[in-house]
């Protein structure tokens, strides 16, 4: 009887044991936490959006990690708000809400959730969503296909800015040169004087010696100079081309020798006269003679009426010497006119020399080059450039031009465990070329998962190398590869490969030099790929590079946690 007594005791012992090792497990968890989720409708139209929040009560030394990413497909997350946190007595309730939706009508389930609690994964239960179409009612509004893609035309930009700040330069150079080379100014006393024929200038020259003070202020020798020097210009104009650099003899010995060859009908008289005066003016300069103010008047009425007296013997011009005269002058007009052409052709091409100088020395000579020759790449990169975002989640980046929706055909079995979705500017045989790949892996319902697709990961490594192997078998060929860690701007964590490679394209028979960026960022289920590929040793695109890299952002991959203490 003892023996089955303690028998009895030590069973109830145990069982008494294990039901207060279950309660205080069970207490435990019961004072660990409590997942609740709330949806705010399970029927919804086409587009629109469902407030799915999960609330996690729990103590506030506990770390709370919410999902994060596409984790509710075949529904799209739209957006996750930041996490709400209140105290409820000794506890904390965290809370946060998640806007989802979907585009195609149908029957859903959004799989269940899992959230970690001191490191330990909880989960929420599945929800059925019913996606209803809209109904439209076609006897009072018409359908119409689909508008197909057009193209838009581009703004103008600020080119015609430049292109009036052009055309006032040149329109200013143009004035300048009309102004002080083509324009015919008016003629200065001089250059009207000039123009009149010899006989008409020597007359005026009389006329200004009288309208001198000489005679008054008794300056005989000036008065006697420009007196002779009057009638040898005129005749060295109409008699003897050395008459101003002859002596007085050497002069008067020529119109001597011109009388008696009868090459100039001046009678003895008149050559007397000039030399009388001639001489007197000699005496005058350099002899320091004094003739009084009445035969200097004299002496100028005779050198008057010599001029007349030269002129009358002078034989008329010929037919010959006329048209000769007249080649003469259209011979000076097109020598002017020529001149006038070569100063303007001449001060056109120092400018726009010295233009590029100062650009070339500003900017450098290369660039000044590319301006004028044109290069694509400079224009891509002064293009207005395009921000926008691609694909969910979105991939925000700023581009020179807007990337393209691209239709990937997948296969039917690829279809039904990813979604794909490509965004590009120009190809590989474009060697500039810019491309958004976002892969979304459809998460299974809550009975089709196993641990491996609880959660898909992606290996960016891997995902490099295949990415690789594609450039391969698009014959690309020398291709290096480096890797590095990569941040975005906004912090979000990716994995970068650059090298080179050669480009096999139409225009060139040993391929072209380029270089490439692939950068990776995973999330969850979620890949997203940048792919730039761009020409070696060209500046240009280079800045363009770097200008797309500094401008992605895209949501950090590290999921956001709470921590409380």
């Amino acid at each position: 009887m003892n023996y089955e007594l303690r028998n009895k005791n030590l069973k109830a012992g145990k069982l008494r044991t294990i039901v207060l090792s279950f309660l205080f497990v069970l207490c435990s968890l019961i004072s660990f936490s409590q997942v609740k989720t709330e949806v705010d409708t399970t029927k919804i139209r086409i587009g629109e959006q469902i407030d799915y929040k999960i609330n996690v009560e729990a103590d506030s030394s506990l770390l709370v990690v919410f999902p994060e990413g596409q984790t509710f497909m075949p529904l799209e997350m739209v957006e996750a708000l930041p996490i709400d946190t209140t105290r409820k007595d000794a506890k904390f309730l965290l809370s946060r809400l998640y806007k989802l939706t979907q585009f195609d009508s149908g029957s859903y389930t959004i799989p269940r959730q899992k959230i970690i609690i001191a490191e330990k994964p909880f989960f929420t239960d599945s929800l059925k969503i019913e996606v209803n179409t809209i109904e439209v009612d076609t006897t009072k509004q018409k359908l119409y296909d689909i508008k197909p893609i057009i193209e838009v035309d581009k703004s103008m930009g600020n080119w015609w800015k430049w292109l009036l700040d052009i055309l006032a330069a040149i329109a200013l150079v143009a004035f300048l040169l009309y102004w002080f080379i083509w324009r015919k100014k008016p003629l200065t006393e001089e250059e009207q004087i000039a123009l009149l024929p010899p006989y008409d200038r020597a007359k005026l020259a009389l006329q200004k010696l009288d309208e001198s003070h000489y005679l008054q202020d008794y300056k005989m020798k000036e008065y006697y100079s420009e007196l002779t020097f009057i009638i040898r210009k005129y005749l060295d104009e109409k008699v003897y081309d050395r008459a101003l650099e002859s002596t007085t003899d050497e002069l008067i010995s020529r119109l001597h020798l011109l009388k008696d060859g009868n090459q100039i009908k001046l009678s003895k008289d008149d050559i007397n006269n000039i030399e009388t005066i001639f001489k007197r003016a000699d005496l005058v300069k350099f002899a320091k003679s004094s003739p009084d103010v009445a035969l200097a008047e004299i002496d100028r009425k005779t050198i008057d009426v010599e001029i007349d007296q030269v002129k009358e013997a002078l034989p008329e011009p010929t037919e010959e010497e006329k048209l000769l005269d007249q080649q003469y002058k259209e011979e000076q007009e097109r020598k002017q006119k020529r001149n006038k052409v070569i100063i303007t052709v001449a001060i056109s091409l120092f400018l726009v020399i010295a233009t590029i100088v100062g650009f070339g020395i500003k900017y450098g000579f290369s660039y000044v080059k590319d301006t004028i020759i044109g290069h694509e790449s400079k224009e891509l990169l002064e293009e207005d450039w395009v921000k926008s975002a691609y694909g969910y989640p979105p991939v925000y980046i700023e581009t020179p031009r807007v990337l393209r929706r691209i239709e990937v055909e997948l296969p039917d079995e690829a279809q039904q465990q990813m979604r794909m979705t490509t965004f590009a500017y120009g190809t590989l045989l474009d060697v500039f070329s810019v491309t958004i790949n976002t892969t979304t892996l459809k998460v299974p319902n809550q009975k089709e998962q196993t641990a491996e697709t609880e959660n898909p990961t992606f290996d960016l490594v891997k995902v490099s190398e295949e990415t690789i192997k594609g450039f391969e078998a698009k014959g690309i060929t020398d291709i290096t590869v480096k890797r590095e860690k990569f941040t975005t701007p906004n912090k979000a964590e990716g994995l970068k490969t650059f090298g080179t490679m050669n480009i096999n394209t139409p225009t060139s028979n040993n391929g072209t030099d380029a270089k490439y960026i692939l950068l990776c960022f995973s999330n969850a289920n979620v890949l997203q790929q940048i792919v730039i590929t761009y020409p070696e040793d060209d500046i240009y695109a280079d800045e363009m590079v770097e200008r797309i890299v500094n401008s992605i952002e895209l949501n950090p991959e590290v999921p956001q946690q709470e921590e409380r203490e």
